[in-house]
């Protein structure tokens, strides 16, 4: 069968998807598959199950095993959430926050994305990345391997698990925690819900506990002029820019508009 066969042959399914689908099988460029080269049987066994995986609602990118997130790719599956735009805003937030730091922390960093693309934006940062799922711990351990860059991915909750030398020596903390309450998991999307780490999002009753955690011990870590920098949902930014009104906290809008950070400093507003 050709290439073009299988584009055509799942109307079901958004075309575009269809063709990373196509490319994840057979590991052929596009523009060969384009044209309608001639696939042998694996290849196409590999394509019909990931597009059965597809149509039982798998996010695409579990089933191509990878993500781009700002200057870097990284593996996400099952373990780890997906990196989306938001936590890339978040990344370019945090990035113009700065100038040239020696210490950066991710706190909650599943994929490590956050922590790599920090590490590869400022290089000769010391970046240190925490994690309470083990198997989180092991997917971060390994994209950063893979992308040759030095992060130091601990295991433990929030900062429980960083040397107390940086105590007061941080320039940057970041964190896409979990923020979601219990009583909304049943509203999110079916391919999040169902596929996604159900730990990785919710963060308890009310959604904003994690935050006011990381809120209340921030200012331990941070030097003089340390910044923190943290995705929140679009529903606690008042909650939110209190729990850190002691590091002055804004919130800051997405590109939709919706109040979906906050951002502070042991000097005040930004």
């Amino acid at each position: 069968m050709r290439s073009s066969e299988l584009l055509r042959s799942a109307p079901d399914v958004a075309d575009h998807e269809v063709k990373r689908l196509l490319v994840t099988a057979t590991g052929r460029h596009w523009t060969d598959l384009i044209l309608g080269v001639e696939l042998d049987e694996d290849e196409i066994d590999r394509f019909n199950e990931f597009l059965g995986r597809r149509r039982s609602g798998e996010p695409l990118q579990y089933i191509e095993g990878t993500a781009s997130f700002g200057p870097i790719e990284v593996t996400v599956d099952p373990r780890v959430l997906i990196p989306r735009p938001e936590t890339e805003q978040l990344f370019e937030l945090a990035c113009d926050a700065v100038d040239s730091p020696n210490v950066i922390v991710d706190l909650c960093t599943g994929s490590g994305n956050l922590a790599s693309a920090l590490k590869a934006t400022f290089p000769s940062a010391s970046v240190y990345a925490t994690e309470l799922s083990a198997d989180a711990v092991d997917v971060a351990r390994a994209n950063a391997r893979r992308a040759g860059l030095d992060v130091t991915v601990l295991h433990g909750d929030l900062f429980e698990p960083l040397p107390d030398h940086l105590a007061g020596r941080v320039d940057l903390i970041v964190s896409n925690p979990p923020y979601i309450a219990e009583h909304e998991l049943e509203s999110l999307p079916a391919d999040v819900r169902d596929h996604e780490p159900t730990a990785a999002l919710i963060a308890g009753p009310a959604g904003d506990e994690i935050l006011k955690r990381i809120a209340a011990d921030a200012p331990a870590w941070l030097k003089p002029d340390g910044v923190v920098a943290c995705e929140i949902s679009e529903f606690h930014g008042p909650a939110v820019a209190g729990h850190f009104s002691s590091l002055g906290g804004e919130v800051r809008t997405d590109l939709s508009g919706k109040e979906r950070f906050v951002i502070g400093s042991r000097r005040g507003r930004l």
